[in-house]
């Protein structure tokens, strides 16, 4: 039975939600100061934070799209990285006071939605699938439909995020991925070798935040179609988001551990669980990166895409061969 985040007390179910959840209701949520003075309604709206995230992968192109409300400021993007031409497209937009974004605050049915002008970003829920909608000046339009399998088997924790805060995620990655993107001249299908995720995450954070996160969605060589999703830093109480997917069944992991040289954007990347479940290296192609310092709000971004290599552990023992499937790892920095 779907249930609401926040309880009729003002505090949210932390753990893991097997059930959906049908709202995130955040404005019920009994905020207070590090002193235990309650505050406004204003100060609730104003401080809770949100995003998607639909990150596209297959052999030939992969990319990404994303919705972000931080109430002072949003941030909307697509890219799409052409690996044959060893080329970065990509567009994004800053809107103050998150002028023209509106993200919804049900994360299996509500929508998130970006306009500015002739430009589009919409991700709308389906009866067993998400749709990108794009369309941006002359040269940029598509459609995506992301679905399969595990789409009604998500990821979905919510856990306390420094002393008064806290965040909820719901991720699925493993995804099945239809349509195509016209940029230009150029026209990205997705065929049976594309796969897709998708991260929705909200809540009040701290008010720095910073963590690592891996994502893959790809297929091993054994034939079953994985997912895989990673993070540290974010979950800081012991609540992890670590899980894997095969075949759309959803199995949970341990922590995390990510090794990579910051300053060397080419240089690989190894990341393992503590449960020896995930042992993998990730060989960049590229990254998009955006700096944000605007006072109150500040963001340090990169998100890596390129070649995994290694082995996946089910829950039931066997070792699934990772070689060189598409995947995304991120290193992220931010003041709310």
């Amino acid at each position: 039975m779907a249930e609401r985040l926040i309880d009729d007390s003002g505090k949210p179910r932390f753990g893991f939600h097997e059930a959906p959840v049908d709202v995130v209701n955040f404005m019920d949520y009994d905020l207070r100061t590090p002193m235990d003075r309650r505050r406004s309604r204003l100060s609730r709206r104003m401080g809770f934070n949100q995003f998607q995230f639909v990150g596209l992968m297959g052999p030939d192109w992969c990319g990404g799209v994303a919705i972000v409300d931080l109430k002072w400021l949003a941030l909307a993007f697509v890219y799409i990285y052409d690996i044959p031409e060893q080329r970065l497209l990509e567009r994004s937009f800053r809107m103050p006071l998150s002028i023209g974004v509106q993200l919804d605050n049900r994360p299996d049915n509500g929508a998130a939605c970006f306009r500015r002008g002739s430009h589009q970003f919409l991700i709308e829920p389906g009866s067993s699938e998400r749709v990108v909608t794009l369309a941006s000046g002359s040269d940029l339009s598509g459609e995506f439909r992301v679905g399969g399998p595990g789409s009604g088997n998500p990821l979905r924790v919510c856990s306390p995020a420094g002393y008064q805060g806290w965040t909820y995620t719901q991720k699925w990655a493993g995804l099945t991925l239809e349509g195509q993107l016209q940029w230009g001249d150029r026209v990205y299908r997705a065929t049976a070798d594309h796969h897709a995720s998708v991260d929705w995450s909200c809540g009040f954070m701290r008010r720095e935040t910073a963590w690592n996160w891996a994502c893959l969605s790809a297929v091993a060589t054994s034939g079953e179609v994985v997912g895989l999703n990673l993070a540290t830093g974010i979950n800081e109480s012991g609540v992890l988001e670590n899980a894997l997917w095969v075949d759309g069944c959803l199995e949970y992991l341990g922590q995390a551990q990510f090794r990579f040289e910051r300053y060397d954007h080419d240089s690989p990347w190894y990341v393992t669980t503590r449960d020896g479940r995930v042992e993998l290296s990730f060989f960049p192609l590229g990254h998009r990166s955006e700096r944000v310092n605007a006072g109150l709000i500040a963001s340090n971004f990169r998100q890596f895409f390129g070649h995994c290599y290694g082995m996946l552990v089910t829950a039931d023992g066997r070792t699934l061969t990772i070689e060189g499937s598409l995947a995304f790892m991120e290193d992220h920095y931010a003041r709310w």
